[in-house]
């Protein structure tokens, strides 16, 4: 009987043996071991990156020496923070990285752990950050590192936009409704409206609103000038040297630009064949030479287009800006103008080529189909541009600054032409000087001006070499040089650095 209770004791001792080791186990699946904390020991060399990422490097750095091993336990921030001497935010945000780029990982109560894979992506030279390589310095980066005068033909100073202003209008036109954003001729309203009003000032054209189409840029016009005279595979008469973008635009739309040489007085009419469909010039001031149409020519050239049924592309480009000489009539206003001359303005040489807007006045029998050619080409300006410029010329704040800008321009101007005197002796000669915003550097004509455009862009002066502007080579030779944004008291180092140039091209020194 006592050998029956003592096996019945035994057999419950096993048992509740059991059942304690089956508790013991799922407690210990359940709670993972406290792995031991690592102690790190570092310094943080002081390379210009951020503390935090120093001391997320270092830990990487441990990992890929093997002295951190997947697992390990690593120090409370607190604790770190006091070991390191730096404070405890720092650490913490050090371990966020860490855990962001995948090196640890951070359980509530159980501390931060270096997660699995951390030594694999370590030793792959993995960054617990983004890093940005250095580029290798190109030529032009070399050359940029002396102060860069940009005489790049074309760009107005931005700077000179009253900054309230500005603002003011694109607030406005923000709230204002939006539009559906299609190609239409007739969008834009309000921005139509103010042009009438400020082509009627300034460049004395009588037109309605209607008569106006807003698009996006000069080259926009021209392809839908192109498609609606049904220019393609037809002969137009194209000022050279002259404007590359305009030419591009013309032989996109499969029209064939046949050069006309230009002399002081511009585009002689007497070129203009009667087989030419169209005639491309900018009168008011030769791009890139400069020169200015005399009003009897400017009489003949229309005369002879109305007769032929030729359009005339009257490019305005920079129109509003002349210095010392009066007003001449735009093409558009001359008697006939209004059935043959195509009429082209920018807000570009405005205010800045950021703004993308052009506006276009076609010639009384093209209005129907320039409406379709609109549609076809799907030439959409932005209609949030559209309105701020509207309001900058509805609240008198672009006749503002135009006589503001006209002011600057003509000072700077003044000294870069009265600077650029010293480089006669090379035989140098300016012209373009009356309007604008460039002036036009002749040269010899065995001078490569190319290879002085690349000195003097490596002396810290950019510019424009004239024989890229010509339609085949054999040009004319020279630079031209934009003063918008070149200061007054720069004007002296500008034609130095030129000078320079030159003379090295001439004599094999650059």
């Amino acid at each position: 009987m006592l050998s029956m209770q003592a096996s019945l004791v035994d057999m419950r001792t096993d048992e509740q043996i059991h059942k304690t080791r089956r508790i013991q186990d799922q407690y210990c699946r359940a709670v993972p071991r406290v792995a031991p904390v690592v102690h790190l020991t570092f310094e943080l060399p002081d390379t210009g990156a951020p503390l935090r990422q120093r001391l997320a490097e270092a830990v990487v750095d441990r990992i890929r020496c093997g002295h951190i091993r997947v697992g390990d336990l690593l120090p409370s921030t607190r604790t770190l923070a006091a070991e390191l001497g730096v404070s405890r935010g720092c650490v913490v945000e050090a371990y966020d990285e860490l855990c962001a780029s995948g090196f640890a990982v951070a359980r509530a109560g159980s501390g931060t752990r270096i997660a699995a894979g951390a030594d694999v992506a370590a030793r792959a030279h993995a960054a617990s950050h983004p890093v940005v390589a250095a580029a290798p310095p190109s030529e032009p980066d070399r050359a940029r590192r002396a102060p860069v005068l940009d005489l790049r033909p074309g760009i107005p100073d931005p700077a000179l936009v009253s900054d309230a202003e500005w603002r003011r209008a694109w607030r406005a036109a923000a709230a204002a409704p939006r539009t559906l954003g299609v190609a239409d001729p007739d969008a834009h309203p309000e921005l139509r409206r103010a042009l009438a009003d400020h082509l009627r000032r300034t460049r004395g054209l009588a037109c309605g609103p209607d008569e106006i189409v807003v698009l996006p840029g000069v080259a926009a016009a021209i392809r839908v000038l192109a498609i609606a005279a049904t220019l393609r595979d037809r002969d137009v008469a194209f000022e050279d040297p002259g404007y590359g973008r305009a030419r591009r635009a013309l032989v996109g739309e499969g029209a064939r630009p046949r050069p006309i040489p230009v002399g002081e007085d511009g585009l002689d009419p007497d070129l203009v064949r009667e087989t030419d469909a169209a005639v491309y010039c900018t009168p008011a001031h030769q791009y890139p030479m400069g020169a200015r149409m005399p009003v009897s020519r400017r009489a003949r050239l229309v005369a002879r287009a109305a007769e032929t049924g030729t359009v005339v592309v009257e490019d305005d480009y920079d129109g509003e800006f002349r210095y010392d000489v009066s007003a001449l009539p735009a093409l558009r206003s001359i008697d006939g103008g209004r059935e043959c001359v195509a009429y082209v303005g920018t807000a570009s040489k405005i205010l800045s080529p950021d703004l993308r807007l052009a506006w276009l006045i076609p010639p009384v029998p093209l209005r129907s189909r320039i409406a379709a050619a609109v549609t076809e080409s799907g030439e959409v300006a932005c209609s949030v541009t559209a309105s701020a410029l509207a309001r900058l010329i509805e609240s008198g704040a672009l006749s503002r600054h135009l006589a503001r800008a006209s002011r600057t321009y003509r000072a700077r101007r003044s000294a870069f032409v009265g600077a650029l005197r010293d480089l006669e002796r090379f035989g140098v000669s300016v012209t373009g000087i009356e309007a604008g915003l460039h002036v036009v550097l002749r040269f010899p004509e065995d001078v490569d001006d190319v290879a002085v455009a690349a000195a003097a862009r490596r002396l810290g002066v950019e510019s424009a070499p004239l024989s890229t502007y010509s339609a085949a080579p054999g040009g004319p030779r020279g630079l031209v040089c934009g003063y918008a944004r070149l200061p007054e008291s720069r004007a002296v180092d500008a034609a130095d650095a030129i000078g320079a140039a030159l003379r090295g091209v001439s004599f094999g020194l650059s």
